[in-house]
């Protein structure tokens, strides 16, 4: 079993995540900016934040998987990239990193341009679409010796849209995954199924991948 530690682990996202991993057993350690009323078992909540890098390598100490799951919006705009950039160079080379961006640096076909690029893709969350492809870009220019996957959820992810767990799901690579009606979504539990099963037997070293119905 791996000690799992999530940033942004009382998140949409994040919570799926740490979640599913308790529920494998793992020991998982969710970091956030508060602690939760409603506490998952076998989950220890920790007060952090990921704009403190020294405070979270001193508490993630003994980790084996970090994943950050925070979004690049509100007072969060523009700190991220950096942040994780930093985070990623202070955490030791033994710790596998995991990223959960946004749909937004897909591909739309094999070869084809962003999601983020298409012109129906709405104007009001391109700069938080664009960050998260910046810390993607950070990774994939980043030193060798780190160990790290990205994950792109499909285009209808998020609380919004929950859906259930069914524990499928579809790697479509660097290309959006999308259903016969052209439909892209995921549950957040799958996405939290998708996200451990990468953990528990690896097939994304240093790359992205997609995830969808």
């Amino acid at each position: 079993m791996a000690r799992i530690a999530v940033i942004g682990g009382t998140g949409y996202a994040g919570g799926h995540i740490a979640a599913e991993a308790a529920s494998r057993g793992h020991t998982v350690v969710s970091v956030a900016r508060s602690v939760p009323s409603e506490r998952l078992d076998h989950v220890t909540y920790i007060e952090g934040t990921l704009l403190d890098v020294p405070g979270l390598v001193a508490e993630l100490e003994g980790v084996d998987v970090v994943v950050l799951s925070v979004p690049a919006r509100a007072d969060m705009a523009g700190q991220v990239r950096p942040a994780v950039a930093e985070l990623v160079r202070e955490l030791p080379a033994s710790v596998r990193v995991g990223v959960i961006g946004g749909a937004g640096g897909s591909l739309v076909s094999p070869g084809g341009p962003r999601v983020v690029d298409t012109p129906g893709f709405t104007e009001e969350y391109k700069p938080e679409a664009l960050e998260a492809i910046g810390v993607l870009e950070d990774l994939q220019t980043g030193s060798g010796d780190r160990d790290w996957f990205y994950v792109h959820p499909a285009g209808g992810f998020g609380a919004w849209n929950p859906g259930e767990r069914t524990g499928t799901y579809r790697d479509g690579g660097d290309v959006l995954v999308t259903g016969a009606d052209g439909e892209s979504f995921i549950s957040g539990p799958d996405l939290g199924v998708a996200v451990v099963d990468e953990i528990e037997q690896p097939k994304h070293h240093r790359e992205r991948f997609t995830v969808g119905y």
